[in-house]
């Protein structure tokens, strides 16, 4: 009997001991279980209640050491816990690399990963990491606190502070999180109610110890009692006030994600269209290597897509996705219906290909081997790090062919959802419009429209290699109406498929331009298998391809013979020059007027009074000012109207580099006018003018950018009220800038020497 009781004095106090700690660790899970619910599977959860666990565990079992001794020592466990975390992470995706290169990269971008990546989240280690290690610490410190200190309501501080933050970052992405909150405050409240351990020995003792059975009782009733009254009034005023509070509570979580920029692509890879002719003129460049793992038996290898384009601004097709880190499993979509679908596994491998978009069969549902991106709009990926050779990764798809006798009679959408493939920019020519309303005319469904389109370009227009890049409205328009002895009437896929949208959207069909590869079989993807094609979309079918592409062997028929209207003016005579890459400075326009060499002579001042030394300043920044409004003129009301447009771009140059934000000759129009645009941003910010202007708004400068655009890719097809336009844009900007700036750099502005002697 006497051996016993050590073992069962000891039993008791682990039992009157165990509530606390028990009590963290449900706290410290129940955060792992909230931030679950945007996560793909449960291994988040599971790592960090393996977290919340050990960090409890250890602060318990060193309890008896010094209170130095425990942080070092729940560290080293910490380690050791988040490097297995990692190695989970990392091979439940799939990801190659050892575990010291994973543990790297997701220290360096473990936050905005997180913040960036596609709901639900993959459980990948940058996806991991923080979770973890903020569920290890917050359960550390809730120990000491508690069972240290033995202050177990300021113990519960960490969790709660965890508990928020899941909260926050899981935002709008899921649903309220009742259940979860609701059984977090329950397990607060009965850890509050157990009896804690005090930090000193003397606390192990029966507080009633040494008082005789009948005030013992009456001692233990009357703390049971306070107990139990005092969580009652807990209950009873959170079942009063909790309706109250939530009643108020009407307004959408705010969602973190949406202050961190996404993934974006590169310059390069922001209208991939242009790289056709390119690859056109290297027909035996290597790109990629396909080896098809699992396919279709039948139809030929499937067409592997590289980025899909909805944007076009009349000079410009670009890709405008928003790309979400995304693990090896990617969200699924339904098939649209009587759609058969065919699944296809390929591995393929980094050639000559550059960029970040990465190549795969539409629309991808899985992918090892690279870490990717992922637009689930387009069904395009990206690699974050970009491409490099060698790199090999595996792709499974689903291959999703249409229903064709649905297709024949279905309707397209139309609407603010759809706003965005319908739209047609202001410019479009005379002649496009035409021709889109003639095919149109005689095909009232939009399936035949379509059809109309394809077969209208594929027998009247010739495939070549080396037809020059460009796809605006200008380059459109030379290659449908353009002499075919003087370069149109040809072109690559780039211009058939531009081509076809275009004329898809004035006919109102919702039209967007894919770029992709056709490689005849497994092995090498080279150059001449990139070409672009144009889809549209149908009701209840959905993204459907077709091919303007003219047939082998055939020779295209003049296109006056099956287009009606005749051009109002005479087609270009010379192939206009490509959009893309634009032209780094504007084009050539009349020569600045000759630099003055002097002003008015100094006139010899007799003892240099200082009234002399005035009236010569003030004459010298006179002349100064009067040839600036000189040069002026000269650039906005003189020579053709191409010239003044050239002008005018140089005073909207100048004015950036009187502001101390000089465009760099690297930048295009279109950037140019962007910097222009967050220069006045700034400079009225730093001045506290209203952000408001009138004519000088980045709208407006945007549009001088595309005047600019014109006189480069449409020699002589500016007018006079266009140049007129581009004088009022540019004036209005440069007094809105001149206007934000502080007294006396208005005053220099207006003398500033620097416009007569800058060579342009």
């Amino acid at each position: 009997m006497v051996t016993g009781t050590p073992a069962r004095e000891w039993a008791v106090r682990a039992l009157r001991a165990a509530p606390v700690p028990v009590t963290l660790v449900v706290l410290v899970s129940l955060s792992g279980v909230v931030l679950g619910r945007v996560y793909a599977d449960p291994l988040l959860t599971r790592l960090m209640v393996g977290a919340a666990v050990g960090s409890v565990l250890v602060s318990v079992a060193a309890r008896r050491l010094a209170s130095w001794l425990v942080a070092p020592l729940s560290v080293a466990a910490l380690a050791g816990w988040t490097l297995l975390s990692l190695r989970l992470a990392a091979s439940h995706a799939a990801l190659p690399g050892g575990l010291g290169e994973v543990a790297a990269d997701a220290a360096r971008n473990a936050i905005p990963r997180l913040l960036t990546a596609m709901i639900p989240v993959q459980p990948t280690p940058d996806t991991v990491l923080v979770p973890v290690v903020a569920a290890w610490l917050a359960g550390l410190t809730a120990a000491e606190v508690a069972l240290r200190a033995g202050r177990v309501l300021a113990g519960y501080l960490p969790p709660a502070l965890l508990y928020a933050g899941a909260l926050y970052v899981v935002g709008p992405n899921a649903a309220p999180a009742v259940g979860p909150t609701v059984l977090f405050a329950a397990v607060a409240a009965v850890g509050l109610a157990a009896p804690g351990r005090r930090p000193d020995p003397a606390a192990d003792a029966d507080p009633v110890a040494g008082l005789t059975p009948a005030v013992r009782a009456a001692v233990r009733l009357r703390l049971a009692a306070a107990s139990a009254a005092g969580l009652a009034l807990v209950v009873a005023l959170a079942a009063l006030l909790a309706p109250v509070v939530a009643g108020q509570v009407d307004a959408r979580p705010v969602d973190p994600r949406r202050y961190v920029e996404p993934p974006q692509v590169e310059s390069l890879d922001e209208n991939p269209l242009i790289r056709i002719s390119g690859w056109a003129l290297n027909p035996d460049q290597r790109l990629l290597d396909v080896r098809t793992l699992a396919g279709p038996a039948e139809g030929g290898p499937p067409r592997i897509r590289l980025a899909v384009l909805s944007d076009y601004d009349g000079v410009t097709w670009r890709v405008g996705a928003t790309y979400r880190n995304a693990g090896r499993i990617l969200p699924a979509v339904e098939p649209a219906p009587g759609a058969t679908t065919e699944a296809v596994r390929q591995e393929i491998t980094v050639g000559d290909l550059t960029g970040r978009l990465l190549p795969a069969v539409p629309t991808p549902r899985e992918v090892g081997g690279a870490r990717v991106a992922y637009d689930p709009a387009s069904g395009t990926l990206i690699r974050p790090e970009g491409l490099v050779p060698g790199l090999r990764y595996e792709v499974s798809s689903v291959r999703e062919r249409p229903d064709v006798n649905l297709v024949s009679t279905a309707n397209v959408p139309a609407g603010d959802a759809v706003a965005r493939v319908l739209r047609v920019p202001d410019g479009a020519p005379e002649q496009l419009r035409r021709l889109a309303a003639q095919l149109a005319e005689a095909n009232g469904a939009p399936y035949a429209r379509a059809d109309a389109i394809a077969t209208f370009l594929a027998e009247h227009y010739r495939l070549t290699a080396d037809a020059p890049s460009g796809h605006a409205y200008p380059n459109l328009t030379f290659f449908l109406f353009g002499p075919r002895n003087g370069g149109g009437q040809r072109g690559t896929s780039e211009q058939f498929a531009a081509a076809f949208a275009v004329l898809g959207r004035l006919a109102g069909l919702p039209t967007r331009v894919v770029v992709g590869f056709a490689p005849n079989a497994d092995g090498p993807v080279r150059a001449a298998d990139a070409y672009a094609w144009p889809e549209v979309l149908f009701d209840g079918v959905g993204w459907v391809s077709f091919d303007p592409m003219p047939r082998p062997d055939s020779a295209p028929r003049p296109v006056e013979e099956d287009f009606r209207p005749q051009p109002e003016e005479p087609p270009p005579s010379e192939v206009p020059a490509p959009t893309e890459p634009p032209s780094a400075s504007p084009p050539a326009a009349a020569s600045a007027p000759d630099r003055a060499r002097g002003g008015p002579g100094t006139p010899v001042l007799v003892g240099g009074g200082v009234g002399g030394l005035l009236l010569v300043v003030g004459g010298v920044l006179a002349a100064l000012a009067a040839m600036r409004r000189r040069l002026s003129r000269s650039r906005l009301d003189r020579g053709a109207p191409g010239e003044r447009v050239a002008g005018a771009w140089r005073e909207l140059t100048d004015a950036l580099r009187l502001a101390g934000r000089p465009a760099g000759s690297d930048l295009t129009a279109a950037e140019v006018a962007e910097r222009a645009r967050r220069a006045l941003v700034e400079a009225r910010a730093a001045t506290g003018v209203s952000p408001v202007g009138d004519g000088a708004s980045g709208g407006d400068v945007g549009e001088l950018a595309g005047l600019v655009n014109q006189v480069a890719f449409a020699p002589g097809s500016t007018t006079g009220q266009q140049a007129d336009r581009a004088a009022t844009l540019v004036t209005a900007y440069g007094e809105a800038l001149r206007d934000a700036r502080p007294g006396w750099r208005r005053l220099w502005w207006r003398v500033h020497p620097g416009p007569l002697r800058w060579r342009r």
